[in-house]
């Protein structure tokens, strides 16, 4: 596993992913977690999951949210991660049991401390929004390449 930062390697990544757990979503409309995920969603490419203990049950942005990613039914290919740096460490072992790809580090979410712990265990993407990059990725077409 490594740490992925280069803009066409995170692209082709973004290309190949069918299914997105975004973990930390807020029904806040002003907060990064709902704004990105929104982005995300109108693209209108990936299954989209929404995990948040605290939130569980409510529906954000017409999904209902789940409690733990456990609770996603199928394969994560990115967990989408918007929590503070210190609580990250739970999210890459949940995703590690899961099974998941890839953990994408908003930015501001970072701690390089928990990624060099688990950088050899499942790859991790930061320094990268995943909104912006999806528009980049598909810019050009709707269509889906995974």
């Amino acid at each position: 596993m490594t740490i992925i930062q280069d803009r066409d390697e995170i692209l082709q990544l973004i290309k190949t992913a069918r299914t997105i757990a975004v973990v930390g979503i807020s029904p806040d409309t002003q907060r990064a977690s709902y704004l990105v995920t929104q982005r995300v969603i109108g693209q209108g490419i990936f299954k989209i999951y929404l995990v948040n203990p605290v939130h569980a049950g409510a529906e954000i942005l017409g999904r209902k949210v789940l409690a733990f990613l456990k609770d996603v039914p199928e394969p994560i290919d990115i967990v989408d991660v918007f929590r503070r740096p210190d609580a990250t460490a739970p999210i890459f072992e949940d995703a590690i049991k899961t099974g998941a790809k890839i953990i994408w580090l908003q930015p501001g979410t970072e701690n390089d401390e928990i990624i060099s712990r688990y950088q050899d265990r499942i790859m991790i993407v930061k320094d990268a929004c995943l909104g912006v990059m999806t528009g980049q990725a598909f810019a050009s077409s709707k269509e889906h390449v995974g």
